[in-house]
């Protein structure tokens, strides 16, 4: 396993949820990003967000962890849930509340 697959690896098996994403949550770079970290907060989990714009080598290294072409990526509990559309598309369901619940999840938000 390589020096950065080591380190994705160990941020998804040692954070409850873990968001890579473009910037940081309270400064998103891309509006994708941006989606997921609004809804993360309305639902008021605690997450960590790794900013993938500081290494081109954590960029391609996390799509290819994931074998997913997309950023951002949300783990749950070691687990890749999906990009920008799924999260959105689970939020709006009500599916991504209970998800993250089942999953041992503290979710405080409105929903």
């Amino acid at each position: 396993m390589s020096e950065i697959a080591g380190f994705i690896d160990n941020e998804v098996k040692s954070n409850d949820v873990v968001l890579f994403m473009k910037g940081t949550p309270g400064f998103p770079q891309c509006g994708f990003s941006g989606q997921v970290v609004q809804i993360l907060d309305y639902l008021g989990v605690d997450y960590k967000g790794v900013n993938i714009l500081t290494s081109d080598e954590l960029r391609q290294g996390i799509k290819d962890y994931s074998n997913w072409p997309t950023i951002p990526q949300l783990y749950v509990k070691g687990e890749f849930v999906g990009g920008c559309d799924i999260i959105r598309e689970m939020f709006q369901a009500g599916e991504l509340q209970g998800f993250m619940t089942e999953k041992g999840v503290t979710v405080r938000g409105a929903a």
